[in-house]
């Protein structure tokens, strides 16, 4: 089982004085599969410290092909990069299932980030994680075979929801893994062979997270914001 607990974790990792200072700038939001947050080029005006679901940022190239970028869970927060100075968007940030987050005006984030020590501390802590992340994906993305990719993706996934089973059809996992669905109908058929998921009709469980573990490539433990965040 995943364990996923309630609540944003790096306002959870505040003090009182801190996360109350937060809370009270903050309204609390829902969202649902495929709601865009910001389109590539648009201010980031407001951040989202997700509660539940998971919000995905996504490259979009000329030719209409996207790849998911970074994954946003309870362990983070989508438009961060907003909290250190004004940003636009270099990705589509989007919905990939549906959750909760805790809305902030980025302005007001920046200069509680200034008033508040711990607060910029721990923002500046994800930031750097998240970095460490996108460096090793881009590794991953280079050299290792599209089955592997596709267990890490899943495992990121399971991470950050409730339960065993989540809804994913092949046509989305093809776009956010920059693969042809193809290539994923494949990797899907291997996992299943292997008994670590079950897949039928876009909707994938769990079934044996240690299997998963193993088909994943070394970069599920080598740089995992979820991990190194807690």
């Amino acid at each position: 089982m995943n364990g996923i607990s309630a609540g944003n974790r790096l306002i959870a990792a505040l003090d009182t004085a801190d996360r109350e200072a937060l809370l009270a700038q903050s309204v609390m939001v829902e969202f649902a599969p495929g709601q865009i947050f910001h389109e590539p080029g648009d201010p980031i005006d407001q951040v989202y410290f997700i509660e539940h679901g998971i919000v995905s940022a996504v490259a979009v190239l000329q030719d209409g092909r996207t790849v998911e970028t970074v994954m946003v869970g309870c362990e983070g927060v989508a438009g961060g990069l907003a909290a250190a100075v004004p940003q636009v968007a270099f990705t589509r940030n989007v919905a990939q299932m549906a959750g909760t987050a805790r809305r902030l005006d980025a302005g007001r984030l920046r200069q509680l980030a200034q008033d508040r020590p711990a607060i910029r501390a721990v923002l500046g802590a994800y930031l750097a994680a998240l970095q460490a992340e996108l460096e090793q994906s881009a590794a991953c993305n280079a050299l290792h075979r599209a089955e592997q990719r596709m267990a890490k993706w899943l495992l990121r996934c399971h991470d950050r929801v409730d339960g065993e089973a989540f809804n994913l059809t092949q046509e989305y996992m093809a776009s956010m893994l920059g693969s042809q669905r193809t290539t994923v109908n494949e990797a899907a058929q291997s996992l299943q062979k292997s008994r670590a998921i079950t897949y039928s009709r876009g909707r994938i469980t769990v079934t044996d997270r240690a299997a998963l573990e193993r088909a994943a490539c070394e970069c599920y433990r080598a740089a995992d914001v979820f991990r190194l965040t807690l």
